[in-house]
Order: C-alpha cells, then sequence, then structure tokens
C-alpha cells in the first residue's frame, strides 16, 4: 500500500491517507464518553420550610426562632446512563454555566440510573444522622434528651452535612450571645461531616457558588481543600470562608457577625 502511495501526485496520496483519518474522527465524534455534563442546581434553606415542613425540627430541649438563611447547595448533572458525545463536551468546555466532569467522579458507586437513585438518597440520610451527631456533639448536649429530624431525603448526597449541622446549632444556640449565627445574612455552603465535626471536600464547587449568588447568598462556608477551585469561577459579590471543621464555620460566622477578622480563600 505504501509503494502505491508514493506512485501518486503528491494532493492525491494526502486524501488516500486522509480518508481513513476523518472517518475515525467521525466515529470519535460520534462515540458515547465517559463524562457527565453538570450545571449550578438547586438550593434549600435549611432553617426554613420544605412541602409544608420545617427541614430541621428539634425536640426535647428549647428552640430559637431564626432569621437569616442557610442555604445547602446542590450540582445538576446529566444521569449515568446519558451519552454525551464529542461535539456536546466541546460546546458545554467554553460555557462558565457548565462543567464537564469525568463520570466516577460524580457516580463512583456506579450502577444504572435508579441504583444510583437510591444509592444518593441513603448518603443523604446517613449525612443528616451524622450532621445532629456532629452538632449535638459541638453544643455539648446528650443526643438521649434531644430529637432532631431532618426533611430533605429527597435530595441526594453527603455534601449538605455541614450546613444541616449549622442550621441545628444556629436553631439550638444561635450565634451564642442571643443573636442569629447567620446574623440575618444568606450564608451558603457545602461539605460532607463526620460525627467529630471534621469537613470534607464534596466537588463541583464552582457550580455551587453560582447555585449560591444566584439565590441571594453573600458568604458561602466551603472545604479549605476546595478554595482554589471555588475562587476559579467566583461570582462577583460572594464571599468565602474556608473551614475544615464545624467549630471552624461557627467560629468564623460568629467572628463575621461581631466584624472581626475571618479567614478567607
Amino acid at each position: 500500500m505504501l509503494s502505491r502511495l508514493t506512485r501518486l501526485p503528491r494532493p492525491v496520496a494526502l486524501a488516500v491517507c486522509a480518508t481513513p483519518v476523518l472517518a475515525l474522527f467521525a466515529v470519535a465524534a460520534l462515540a458515547p464518553l465517559p463524562f457527565v455534563v453538570a450545571q449550578p442546581g438547586l438550593t434549600a434553606d435549611v432553617l426554613g420550610v420544605r412541602e409544608g415542613k420545617p427541614v430541621i425540627t428539634v425536640t426535647g430541649v428549647p428552640t430559637r426562632q431564626t432569621t437569616g438563611q442557610l442555604r445547602m447547595t446542590t450540582i445538576q448533572a446529566t444521569g449515568p446512563s446519558t451519552t454525551v458525545n464529542l461535539p456536546e463536551l466541546v460546546g458545554h468546555w467554553f460555557d462558565t454555566t457548565r462543567a464537564v466532569m469525568p463520570k466516577e467522579a460524580v457516580y463512583p458507586s456506579g450502577g444504572s440510573d435508579k441504583e444510583i437513585e437510591r444509592h444518593n438518597l441513603r448518603e443523604m440520610t446517613r449525612s443528616q444522622s451524622t450532621a445532629a451527631e456532629a452538632a449535638l456533639g459541638y453544643l455539648r448536649k446528650n443526643p438521649a434528651d434531644v430529637k432532631v429530624e431532618l426533611n430533605l431525603a429527597d435530595v441526594g448526597g453527603p455534601s449538605a452535612g455541614l450546613l444541616f449541622s449549622l442550621g441545628i446549632v444556629d436553631k439550638l444556640d444561635g450565634d451564642g450571645a442571643g443573636g442569629d449565627l447567620t446574623g440575618g445574612r444568606t450564608v451558603a455552603g457545602t461539605g460532607t461531616i463526620t460525627a467529630d465535626g471534621t469537613v470534607g471536600a464534596v466537588g463541583g464547587v464552582p457550580l455551587k457558588t453560582q447555585a449560591a449568588r444566584r439565590d441571594g447568598a453573600t458568604v458561602f462556608l466551603v472545604p479549605k481543600a476546595e478554595c482554589a477551585d471555588a475562587r476559579a469561577e467566583l461570582p462577583e459579590g460572594l464571599r468565602l470562608i474556608p473551614v475544615t471543621t464545624l467549630t471552624d464555620a461557627v467560629t468564623s460566622l460568629r467572628a463575621l457577625n461581631r466584624g472581626e477578622t475571618v479567614p478567607s480563600c
């Protein structure tokens, strides 16, 4: 084959060589790729009401009325069974309101759409239980005396743990000096949480900051390890506060209310 090509005029030889290459590109362009396309998702005020029921209900101890908002944030992504091809990825790659992410980063458990949904809802339920444990531990409340019910199980994933804990702290203790932990602001954020109050990274932070600002937040609590990601496409008017623990988050919000220096990314 090579010897025959060398006897052809150069433009013809190049055209013949290009044919299989173009065919490969055409196949690649139409082939499904292991990526998902994500965008800013819903946010929900954990101090508020969802579907006619308070998101956080605490019984067994006195609670306080709160002002301001604590908004958990989400991303919305194409499902694991959705196919995305090269032209679509290229189009979304340059759109700052979208993100192209490896499928395993968004759906690490694998499985079908229904299996992923069930997995995420289990993770949210587990996150809520852990968040309550972390908040009561921080406040030195006996879990045997305090019952916490969280009503947001239809939003999947564990990334609202920090915000749930903060909501419980605000309802029980506020800023510790008679005021609101939020200072009346709309505060948003993201982060997993463990029973001892450690905050973990979650992914998708640039999209979550967009969702937060869209819904009125002026402060965003971000896992410290994800500061660089959060800064990359930070919406104007949104202040980043890095946290590594629940104590960090509470301390920073209290300092913000007093006009004191607060950590920043």
